[in-house]
C-alpha cells in the first residue's frame, strides 16, 4: 500500500482550513461545484456533460450501478482531463431506482431485500455486516476502472457511510486512502456525528463547508438560496453538492412523481450553475473553482491509474 495512517486520532486535518493545507492566501475562497447521481439516468448525464463544457459545473460522481453507467464512462474516457468520482450506492430509491450489487449477492445479503436489489431503508433493526459493505465497495471501484473510469475521489449516495455509524465511516475512509482518492468528509459534521473526527488522520481531506438544498426551498427561492450562499462563502474550500439534469419526458418518467430530487428539482439545479448570475457571482466574490484532482495533487494523493 502507499501510504500507512498514522495511529494519532486528532488530526491536523480535522483542524485546518483545507485552503490553507493546499498552499492557498488564508483569504481565499474556494469552490467545487459537484454534481451528483452520475450514470443513473440519461438526462443526468447530458446535464453534466453540458454543465462541464461551460466550466461552472466542474465536478461530479457517478453511481456505479446505475443504468447509464456505460455513457458516462465512454465520456469519461474522451475527457480524461473530467474530474469524477465514485458515488458509492448502497441503497436503492424508488420502483425506477432499484439498484442491484456489483458484487455476487451470495457475497452482501445483508444489504440485499428479497428481489436481490439493494434496500430502500436502513432502519434501526437493519443489520448491515461492514465486511460485506466492503465487500461491495470494492466491487464497485472495481468496476469503475475495468470500464476506464480513473476516479479522482470518493463520496456516498445518501451520505450512507457518513450516517450509518463509525465501522461503516472507517471502510469508506480506509477504502479512500488504499485506492489513492480523496473521501468527501463535511467539517460542519463533526458536531452533529461525533464519530466523524476521531476517525480522520492528517492526511484525510476535510471540506470546510459543504451545501445543499433541501425541500424547505420553495422553486421560486432557488436562485435567492444559491445567490445568498456565494455570498456567505468563508475563505477555505466549500462543494456546493447539485444534482443537474433535463427536466424531459424521460426524466419525469424516470423519477415518476417525486419532487425531491426529481426532474424539475434537477432542472432548476442545472439553469442556476450554467447561468450568467452565478458566472457573475463567482466573479464579484472572487471565488475561485477548483477540483478534487486539484486537492489530490496538492496533497499528493496518488491514485492507482498513477501508479
Amino acid at each position: 500500500m502507499w501510504w500507512l495512517p498514522t495511529s494519532g486520532r486528532k488530526s491536523a486535518a480535522s483542524a485546518q482550513n483545507l485552503g490553507a493545507r493546499l498552499g492557498y492566501a488564508a483569504h481565499e475562497r474556494l469552490l467545487i461545484v459537484h454534481a451528483d447521481d452520475l450514470g443513473i439516468a440519461r438526462p443526468v448525464n447530458a446535464a453534466f456533460t453540458s454543465g462541464f463544457a461551460t466550466g461552472l459545473i466542474n465536478s461530479g460522481s457517478v453511481m456505479v450501478p446505475g443504468g447509464s453507467l456505460a455513457e458516462i464512462a465512454a465520456f469519461a474516457h474522451a475527457h480524461p482531463e473530467a474530474d469524477i468520482g465514485l458515488h458509492l450506492t448502497l441503497s436503492s430509491d424508488g420502483p425506477n431506482e432499484l439498484f442491484a450489487p456489483v458484487a455476487p449477492a451470495s457475497q452482501v445479503p445483508s444489504l440485499l431485500d428479497g428481489n436481490g436489489y439493494f434496500l430502500e431503508r436502513w432502519t434501526p433493526e437493519t443489520r448491515i455486516s461492514p465486511r460485506e459493505v466492503e465487500i461491495e465497495l470494492r466491487a464497485q471501484i472495481e468496476k469503475a476502472y475495468g470500464c476506464g473510469i480513473r476516479p479522482t475521489h470518493l463520496d456516498s449516495h445518501r451520505f450512507r457511510l457518513h450516517l450509518s455509524g463509525a465501522e461503516l465511516f472507517e471502510v469508506y475512509l480506509r477504502l479512500g486512502r488504499e485506492y489513492g482518492l480523496p473521501a468527501l468528509v463535511p467539517r460542519q459534521w463533526f458536531a452533529r456525528l461525533p464519530y466523524l473526527q476521531p476517525s480522520v488522520t492528517e492526511r484525510d481531506v476535510v471540506l470546510d463547508r459543504m451545501v445543499i438544498i433541501n425541500g424547505a426551498v420553495m422553486p421560486e427561492q432557488w436562485p435567492t438560496f444559491y445567490r445568498s450562499a456565494v455570498e456567505k462563502l468563508q475563505p477555505g474550500v466549500a462543494e456546493f453538492l447539485v444534482h443537474p439534469g433535463f427536466d424531459n419526458e424521460e426524466l419525469q418518467r424516470f423519477f415518476e412523481s417525486r419532487v425531491a430530487w426529481g426532474a424539475a428539482w434537477r432542472q432548476r439545479d442545472f439553469d442556476f450553475f450554467t447561468g450568467i448570475e452565478f458566472r457573475e457571482l463567482l466573479a464579484q466574490h472572487k471565488i475561485k473553482l477548483i477540483t478534487w484532482r486539484d486537492i489530490a495533487e496538492r496533497l499528493h494523493w496518488r491514485s492507482r491509474s498513477q501508479k
